[in-house]
């Protein structure tokens, strides 16, 4: 297993905004990550549908604070934290701002619009994009053909593109994201289950609809430091530092369900409230 990073793999990351790990967790530890999605209750109750441009439908559940539960072990995970921190812009504790599972069916999952994660997150006021990144663990196989994450190789470079509304979803500028596309590469991250994708708060990304008819589920949990304050961000995870668990807690430990997780409720994301300033994009 991965334990750390290289100096080559620290600098790929700067250099194009992502960074792929294949085998970043073990076999066992998806097939447990993957049930729990299935079959705890909390998960399904707590889904938002996100309607995209067309209509399709995308389920997640988000959830703040990492807890006890095995979802929990894998974001305090010793292996995680140890990738992430050479990567944020500071020396600070790394704090978890939220996680969220991410439910693509069979025919029916919805296309997430182009979009940066710093678009929404700059909403929450957090200063320091540089100082924000997630990292999405494939739980099945993502393809082309299931609607594997897309990536504008280096466009975390571009800074803060402005967003509007794309359905309900929050989408970038396309001028900008065209101009983006003329630039620099598209990249299909086609993942294995276990695979973990780090990319920055900035990368310009986005996925189609699965019109396969195989299931796309992944985890995707987004991390900041404590030094950068969020000024409209009602929950407190991110600025909690991250109570670090050994690798084998995943499998070794006994986990609680997720019914004990803060789940965001849909009319409590600011990301889906009005500014003002949303209609003056494209």
């Amino acid at each position: 297993m991965i334990s750390s990073l290289t100096t080559q793999q620290i600098a790929a990351y700067h250099r194009d905004g992502y960074l792929i790990l294949e085998g970043f967790f073990l076999k066992a530890e998806v097939d447990k990550l993957y049930r729990t999605a299935l079959e705890d209750d909390a998960m399904k109750k707590n889904a938002l549908d996100l309607n995209d441009q067309t209509g399709k439908k995308t389920k997640l559940s988000l959830w703040f604070t990492p807890g006890n539960d095995v979802f929990g072990y894998m974001t305090r995970s010793r292996r995680m934290i140890s990738v992430i921190k050479p990567l944020l812009d500071s020396d600070s504790p790394v704090c978890h701002f939220h996680s969220k599972l991410m439910q693509k069916e069979p025919r029916v999952g919805g296309a997430w619009e182009w979009h940066q994660d710093y678009g929404y997150w700059y909403k929450n006021q957090f200063m320091f994009p540089d100082q924000l990144i997630s990292v999405m663990v494939a739980l099945t196989e993502a393809t082309k053909q299931n609607g594997c994450l897309q990536v504008i190789k280096g466009s975390h470079k571009l800074g803060r593109v402005n967003h509007g509304f794309a359905g309900e979803q929050v989408g970038a500028d396309m001028v900008m994201v065209n101009n983006a596309l003329k630039t620099m590469p598209l990249v299909y991250s086609e993942l294995k289950p276990g695979d973990a994708l780090i990319f920055h708060s900035n990368l310009l990304h986005r996925s189609e609809a699965n019109l396969s008819d195989r299931p796309r589920w992944s985890v995707i949990s987004c991390y900041t430091s404590q030094s950068n304050l969020a000024y409209n961000e009602t929950s407190t995870a991110w600025k909690v530092p991250v109570d670090i668990v050994p690798d084998e807690a995943i499998l070794e430990w006994e986990a609680e369900s997720l019914s004990n997780a803060d789940f965001l409720k849909k009319e409590n994301d600011p990301a889906l409230k009005e500014t003002g300033w949303e209609k003056q994009v494209n």
